[in-house]
């Protein structure tokens, strides 16, 4: 299952924001194993009018002055969903400190802040959750005065091979990468080498599957003495395409451009 940080891709914002500069590597993949969190919370009753479920980490510090702990709610509709699970093993062994032991929250399809780490306990309640991880900080500041709290990942992908500015050997050379989407499977990915203009379809290594990232390739002759600009973007059956820019937030969250990179083949 893939995490993914809603900051990923932060640093290619033109317009450049405060926060941690990640490019394409703040992600990770891996098994988790633990009990769904709808057994929990039918074992131990859900009272009516209840309408979010909160989440409290042992991770804590000052923020604004006050001593605070890290927690975040999910709607009571998301916290039932069967996927979303309270994790104790993650790729076959006990969940290590940096991930969260002994225990951690993981709500597929949703960035990375909602899977809270080192989780303490849940609770219920009636209201809506005002806590500053929920209403501050993993909200999407738009340009035009307007909010709303980060959730799904957005579609999105990129290119792994090759690098930006690479200079390559001359002959065919598969270009590979990987594609993902928060809600759904990614249903195709294409790939422009006229800064799209047009468009052609990779290959999808294997049928997608839901919180997964999807391999693809395109494989593409390189001539010598040639410069190469290649964009790549995924659209997910949803509907949903990666745009030609992300939408500009102050915090930087959820950057999903079409990718770009140019090479030179020798």
């Amino acid at each position: 299952m893939l995490i993914e940080c809603s900051g990923n891709k932060r640093a290619f914002f033109k317009e450049k924001v405060f926060g941690e500069q990640w490019e394409n590597g703040a992600m990770s993949e891996g098994i988790w194993k633990g009990v769904p969190l709808k057994t929990l919370l039918e074992y131990t009753g859900i009272k009516a009018g209840v309408s979010e479920v909160v989440f409290r980490g042992r991770d804590a510090g000052v923020k604004n002055s006050q001593y605070i702990r890290f927690e975040r709610s999910l709607p009571i509709s998301r916290a039932l969903h069967p996927e979303v699970m309270i994790a104790y093993e993650y790729n076959g062994k006990p969940i290590s400190n940096k991930h969260g032991f002994p225990f951690r929250l993981i709500v597929p399809g949703w960035y990375g802040m909602a899977s809270v780490k080192w989780l303490k306990e849940i609770f219920l309640i009636k209201d809506k959750f005002t806590g500053p991880f929920q209403t501050d900080d993993y909200v999407y500041y738009f340009q035009n005065g307007t909010s709303e709290q980060v959730t799904t990942n957005h579609v999105n992908s990129i290119i792994q091979q090759p690098q930006d500015k690479q200079l390559v050997k001359s002959g065919t050379h598969e270009i590979i990468g990987i594609a993902w989407t928060g809600s759904g499977v990614v249903s195709k990915v294409e790939i422009s080498f006229d800064k799209g203009d047009s468009w052609e379809q990779a290959k999808l290594k294997k049928t997608p599957k839901e919180h997964q990232t999807v391999s693809w390739s395109y494989p593409m002759e390189f001539k010598s003495a040639t410069e190469y600009h290649i964009s790549v973007r995924a659209t997910d059956r949803e509907g949903k395409t990666q745009p030609a820019e992300a939408i500009w937030n102050k915090k930087g969250y959820g950057y999903n451009a079409i990718m770009q990179i140019t090479v030179k083949a020798e």
